[in-house]
């Protein structure tokens, strides 16, 4: 059976013994963190989009681990030109890897990184990443704000568990992920990127609460796994 661990913000690892994802790894510099970079050890890091707080370990670990990151066309170029090897993907695209399906959707946010001479490096659209592990479908929506489509994405991809970001100011808040629970219809939510600053604070519980018997929803402190 597969392993959830949350890592704090939208850092998050999927192992079923077999196999390790690591999803948007912000390790260093992340306040809520437990762990250090050095302690994840994936066979595949998966990247939603190119802003810091998800990707400042990103080629670090991967380079380290010699786990391929599966990305969009452009963040995957931007971490190849770094020395990582990549996969990249299209929005609405898929492939099948050895631990199972990747398949990009799209997500209302945006994708850069700022360089060191402080110009504004475009990495392409942002995404949600549907994945196919150990018999379940998880849908990380991204960072994202509420869009009819994720209606479209939960008829046609029909996800077990869904990860989605409930901080607002950035993304979507609390209500809005209520009723993107709803629009999506997976059994199990699980909210992410929230409370690590303080333009982000939410009350997870609060989110629960509203969700009420739309799904299941776990809320996880940073270092805390679940079996799903």
């Amino acid at each position: 059976m597969a392993e959830l661990t949350y890592h704090a913000h939208a850092t998050f690892s999927l192992s079923d013994g077999n196999h390790d994802l690591l999803f948007d790894p912000f390790i260093t510099g992340n306040p809520m963190a437990t762990i250090s970079a050095d302690d994840l050890n994936p066979d595949y890091v998966l990247l939603t989009h190119g802003h810091s707080d998800h990707i400042a370990d990103a080629v670090p670990i991967a380079t380290r681990c010699d786990a391929p990151i599966i990305a969009s066309f452009e963040l995957a170029n931007y971490c190849e030109a770094q020395g990582a090897a990549t996969h990249d993907l299209g929005i609405g695209g898929s492939n099948t890897f050895p631990f199972g399906r990747v398949k990009l959707t799209q997500a209302t946010h945006s994708s850069s990184v700022t360089a060191d001479d402080g110009t504004i490096v475009y990495l392409g659209n942002p995404a949600g990443i549907i994945v196919d592990f150990d018999g379940k479908r998880y849908y990380n929506t991204g960072d994202t704000g509420l869009f009819g489509d994720m209606a479209l994405i939960g008829r046609m991809e029909k996800p077990d568990i869904v990860i989605m970001p409930i901080g607002d100011n950035y993304t979507m808040g609390i209500d809005d992920a209520v009723e993107a629970v709803r629009m999506i219809g997976a059994g199990t939510v699980i909210p992410v990127h929230y409370n690590t600053f303080p333009v982000i604070e939410q009350d997870p519980a609060e989110f629960a609460e509203k969700v009420g018997d739309l799904a299941r929803c776990v809320v996880l402190k940073p270092g805390q796994s679940v079996t799903l």
